[in-house]
This record gives structure tokens, sequence and C-alpha cells, in this order.
């Protein structure tokens, strides 16, 4: 990252992040909004979709410069999102300080849908978030993501959910 000013100005607007604002962004109706509509997606696909969302990363990554995408590779790994049977995990990072969106896919989806279509995904969130929209934004990429995952890994039978459809808040 640049100067030791731009790297105080990171650390500081992820300090004083404040776990009231996320939860504004995404109250307990949209945590359930989007587990519904991640749980729906999931009979119609053999995916699993996991959302985190992150107020403000931890002060010494911020301060480090770990990127937004760094951040969610490692909380796919922190959080399983890579261990599904058939390699479907996908992640769905949401950094709420600043207002940045990644999207990791495990390698069995990632060879089938491009990083162009993931970043239009991203851009619906992006978009949204803008005009204070959490809710239905984060709604709309889900069914975005959905829709990929039914047309490129369509549900095969019964299957067991292998990780939790709630979001996390971080």
């Amino acid at each position: 990252m640049g100067s030791i000013a731009q790297k105080m100005t990171r650390a500081w607007r992820h300090a004083t992040s404040s776990a009231s604002e996320a939860r504004r962004a995404f109250p307990d109706t949209t945590l359930t909004a989007i587990a519904e509509a991640i749980d729906a997606g999931e009979r119609t696909h053999r995916g699993e979709v996991r959302l985190i969302v992150e107020k403000a990363l931890p002060f010494d990554a911020a301060w480090d410069g770990i990127t937004n995408r760094q951040r969610a590779l490692a909380l796919f790994a922190d959080y399983g999102v890579w261990d599904t049977e058939d390699n479907c995990g996908v992640l769905i990072y949401v950094n709420l300080a600043e207002h940045k969106i990644d999207i990791v896919a495990d390698r069995g989806i990632d060879r089938k849908i491009d990083t162009a279509t993931w970043q239009a995904v991203c851009r619906t969130m992006t978009a949204g978030f803008k005009g204070g929209h959490f809710h239905d934004a984060t709604l709309a990429a889900v069914a975005q993501v959905n829709e990929l995952l039914h047309r490129h890994f369509p549900a095969s039978g019964e299957r067991t959910n292998e990780l939790p459809d709630r979001p996390i808040m971080l």
C-alpha cells in the first residue's frame, strides 16, 4: 500500500466502523431473508453459498494493506467454503468499511463461471449499496448466484446442506 498517511486513513476508517452501522445495513429481518433465499436456491443446484458481511477489517489487516480479495480468500478457507463434496462452494464477501464485495468460487465452479460474470454480480450489490438498498441488492445478488449455479450445477436429487445458510456478521 502507499504512504503512511494512506495507511493511517484506511486503518482509521476500519477502526471507526461501528457494529451498529452494520446492523442497520443488515438487520435480522434482512439476514433471515438472505438465509431463506440461499436455502431456496440451494434446492435447485448443487452449490453451497455463504455470505459473510464484515463491518471492517481487523486494524492490523487494514494497516498491513490486506486487500479485499485476500481477506475473502482467507475467510473462504477459515469457514470451510472450499470443503464441499462437489467443490462447489461460493463465498460472497462484503466489506462494509470499504463498500467492496468479492466473490470466491471453489475450483469446481471456477472452471465454468468466469471472473467477469462474478464481477457483474458484485456490481449489482455495490450499485444497490450506494443507494442504501442493502436488503434488495443482496437478495438480487444471491438470486444471480443461485441462477448461475442452477444453470451450471443443477440439482440431481436429494442432497445434504453442507454449509449453514444464515449469513455471518463479523
